[in-house]
Order: C-alpha cells, then structure tokens, then sequence
C-alpha cells in the first residue's frame, strides 16, 4: 500500500504495542495468513461488539484516533465500523494488503450498505476479514468461490454472485441463510456519517470458541437463546459506564 493511502486511513494512530497488548497477542514478524488468523481470532475473542453509544446518541465517531482511544485505551467495544477501520489500520501497519469494503446484512433484502469488512492479501491470496460482526466470525475466510470454514461451531460459506459475493451460514436444520454481501471499496469516512442508518437497538456481545457469547447472540443447534430488553436502570447504568469508566465491565 502506498504512503497516500495509508496517510487517508491515519494508520499511524493505531499503536501495535497497545493494541496487541489489549487483545492479548505476542509480537508478529510480519504479514502472513497463520497471523491474520491469529490476529482476527484474538481481536473478536477479546474486543466485544456493542453498540452502546450509539443507542444513547453520544457516539464520539469514526476517526481512527477516536476508535483506538474507545476500544484499545479504554477498553470498550464497538460496532462494526469501529472494529473493521481498526483492524485494517493493525495489519496495514503490519505490512498486509488490506482494502476496506462494504456489504448488506441480509443481502436478498433492499437498503443501504451498513456493513464494514475488509479483504486482505497475504502470501498471494485474498482473505475476508470481518471481526466486527456481533459475535458471527471467529477466523478470516479464503476469498473463493465455495470455500467452507467451521466459525466457532457454524460452518459458514462463500458464494460469488457475479462482481459480489454472499456469505452464508449453515442453520440447524442444515439449510443456508445468506448474511450479507460484500460490495465495493469504500473511501475515507469522516465524523459519525455510517451511524446514522445503524439499527437502533441495544447489542453486547463478544465471540468464544464453540458459542457466540453476550446478550442477543444466536445460539449454537439444541441450545436456547437468552434475549430480553434492557430497563430504565440499565440503561443509565451503560450511559454512566461509557462517559466515566475506563475499564467497563463490557471488556
């Protein structure tokens, strides 16, 4: 990637030392696919997806120096534009090929393109990397048509429609529902712009190994799924935590 690009993204805010200490990874060498897979599987088991800000309208915004203050110093989560434009700014700096790219939850549906993921290309491959998707993908995909990965329990698969490609997930009668569709690069985005069509209601959860963990995460077949609204006490409780504590009990 060329010194422009890297300078649009303002990747040199995103500090290796203190985010790899946040998500509890050793010091990488350098660009190769046994460290994105780590990476990616250290960032989702470790940075929770929450939209907690965003559902009390004080999001601060998408500039990279306030995403790496919000999930790396203060120890929070965030939505998907958050952790997608983080995670790009680590592996650029680590010296992958990364483009950042947008896509539709729900892809047979119509609306806005409100997803963020990120193609990467390391060892002369193209990789998927999504960790910003509410507890959905634990491991980067190989970007091929038909290519099957086991995430934490659900096997997911790669689908190209033409310029597009659809992401499925296999449900528990064996059936695929698809979950989004990658479509093309996006360029820089400035201030709170993608918040504006970001559904509006309350998520906190964090991907574990054999079962997407935290509230409103769909369930692994023969278990049930704990979900109900948050009351009046808990939502001063999250305004509270997200203005003053730095080390939130959402970490």
């Amino acid at each position: 990637m060329g010194k422009h690009a890297k300078d649009e993204w303002q990747t040199e805010k995103a500090d290796l030392e203190g985010y790899l200490a946040r998500i509890g990874h050793p010091a990488v060498p350098g660009p190769s696919v046994a460290a994105l897979r780590s990476l990616h599987e250290a960032h989702v088991q470790a940075i929770p997806f929450e939209n907690v800000d965003v559902v009390l309208g004080q999001h601060p915004g998408t500039e990279l120096d306030t995403i790496y203050d919000k999930l790396v110093r203060r120890r929070r989560g965030g939505y998907c534009f958050e952790h997608a434009l983080l995670f790009a700014a680590v592996l650029e700096n680590l010296g992958f090929d990364v483009e950042r790219r947008m896509a539709r939850v729900e892809p047979d549906g119509s609306g806005y393109r409100t997803h963020m993921m990120l193609r990467v290309r390391v060892e002369g491959a193209d990789h998927l990397a999504d960790v910003g998707f509410g507890a959905g993908m634990l491991s980067p995909m190989p970007f091929e048509d038909g290519a099957v990965v086991d995430q934490a329990g659900w096997r997911h698969r790669l689908v190209r429609n033409g310029p597009l490609w659809n992401l499925e997930k296999a449900g528990a009668d064996g059936g695929a529902a698809r979950l989004r569709r990658a479509a093309a690069a996006v360029h820089r985005l400035r201030g709170s712009a993608p918040l504006r069509r970001h559904p509006p209601a309350l998520a906190v959860r964090r991907q574990a190994r054999g079962v997407p963990a935290g509230a409103g995460g769909e369930p692994r077949p023969g278990r049930r799924r704990a979900h109900r609204g948050a009351s009046e006490q808990e939502f001063a409780t999250l305004r509270k935590t997200s203005e003053t504590a730095a080390d939130s009990s959402l970490t």
